[in-house]
């Protein structure tokens, strides 16, 4: 008997983690998990910490904008740096920049010499490791894979591993922050770092060919500018991402308000809060790592945008916990889905030697336009009050996904063409009787 393919296979727990059979990828999935957990915690305090001290919807949109805006100016060039330089070292370089970032956040906050401004340059210095990490461990990714086939699973697992932490980091923040206070968060994240530095150091990788060290890096970047805008598909999905990024992802930064404000609560209402928003993230990233091929997460895309916008509008309505917290959930499920499925359909139909200049655009369109959307919503969180900017947010997601969902026919016909010659999808051929060969016809990307 032949052997089964991957999509002729049951559903199992074995396939649902298939990926962590790259001895490279286990290492980089348990370090990373640690670390996550550890970085979750110091996010929900420093957004609590900041509302603390200021009380200023505005100042949590500038530690926002300061934490993100580096990942938007220079993610073009980090893109260009990743393809020429050897991805693991340049990582092992940002988490540790990251792991003194949060260690000299706990000295000033135990030393009793912590002010916003500082918080604010450190998100700057954090910032800068996040604009050379994120596009380097995308790109990164495959390296760590021995089979290829494995890249959609490998990057859904990758989103379980961080809604999880998402999941646990902001409720231990919250009981700690409630019984210690915030410092001893930053203490134990900057602590968390060892573990994926370690895992980093222990992999064996093959030797990688870098491309474009004899060009200069202004050509090499407008090459990966034409080569990822000038292909309609890799073009409507950074844009419908940074769309959402731009309008709604920042609707983080305002959950101290609605925990005190309008839900009545404290840090652990906040902690409660982004881990309701994590298990829907998780949910979805589960979804995705079942999924046997990249084909029809074109279509996900799609209506992902649609259901976070929904959830937002509901969390602008609310003002219930009781209601609230299954929002969040929907709203993680939503923004999760785009996030991770944009991410796979741009690894799989990007040519290798481009992928990290597309995945830095990638990061620009994902984080980079978070810290805009930060001061934005800020801004108008001061004016016109939270909820009524997360509803404004939730209708611009809403519109971005119908546009998408209008171009989706003539975007699936040119992803095509890549899906069949990298055998993702087989096409009729003529030796195969025509019962036989519609068994190999895809079905809607």
């Amino acid at each position: 008997m032949a052997q089964e393919t991957l999509a002729e296979q049951p559903m199992t727990f074995r396939l649902l983690i298939r990926s962590l059979k790259n001895r490279n990828y286990r290492l980089f999935f348990m370090g990373q998990g640690i670390s996550l957990i550890g970085t979750w915690m110091q996010m929900t305090a420093v957004a609590w910490l900041v509302w603390r001290l200021s009380h200023s919807a505005l100042l949590l949109g500038v530690v926002g904008f300061a934490g993100r805006i580096p990942t938007f100016l220079l993610a073009p060039f980090a893109g260009v740096l990743v393809d020429r330089v050897d991805r693991q070292r340049l990582i092992i370089l940002t988490q540790t920049m990251a792991m003194a970032q949060a260690l000299i956040l706990a000295g000033l906050m135990y030393s009793g010499r912590l002010e916003i401004w500082h918080i604010i340059a450190l998100s700057l210095l954090l910032g800068l490791s996040d604009a050379l990490d994120m596009p380097a461990r995308q790109a990164f990714l495959l390296q760590m894979l021995d089979r290829r086939e494995d890249l959609t699973n490998a990057i859904a697992l990758n989103s379980s591993m961080v809604n999880g932490a998402r999941l646990i980091g902001p409720a231990i923040a919250g009981l700690l922050i409630a019984s210690y206070g915030e410092a001893i968060c930053f203490l134990l994240n900057g602590l968390s770092y060892i573990a994926v530095i370690a895992g980093l150091m222990m992999m064996r990788l093959p030797p990688m060919a870098h491309t474009g060290r004899g060009t200069a890096i202004m050509d090499n970047l407008r090459e990966g500018f034409r080569y990822a805008f000038g292909f309609a598909p890799i073009r409507s999905l950074l844009l419908l991402l940074g769309l959402v990024s731009l309008t709604s992802a920042s609707y983080m930064q305002l959950l101290p308000i609605f925990a005190q404000q309008i839900l009545h609560g404290d840090a652990r209402t906040q902690g409660f809060l982004i881990s309701a928003a994590a298990a829907g993230a998780l949910a979805g990233a589960l979804y995705l790592a079942g999924r046997r091929s990249v084909r029809g997460l074109v279509r996900v895309i799609a209506w992902s945008p649609a259901v976070f916008g929904t959830g937002l509008i509901a969390m602008g309505l609310s003002r219930w916990l009781w209601l609230t917290l299954p929002v969040m959930s929907v709203i993680g499920l939503g923004f999760m889905v785009q996030m991770a499925s944009t991410n796979t359909v741009l690894q799989t139909i990007v040519d290798d030697d481009k992928r990290g200049r597309v995945m830095s655009f990638y990061a620009m369109a994902f984080m980079g336009m978070v810290p805009l959307g930060s001061l934005l919503a800020g801004f108008l969180a001061h004016f016109i009050g939270a909820p009524l900017m997360v509803i404004l947010s939730g209708t611009c997601c809403i519109a971005g996904s119908a546009n998408f969902l209008r171009r989706l026919p003539a975007l699936n016909g040119l992803i095509r063409p890549i899906y069949v010659r990298k055998g993702i999808i087989l096409e009729p051929t003529d030796d195969l009787p025509p019962a036989a060969a519609s068994l190999h016809h895809p079905a809607d990307h």
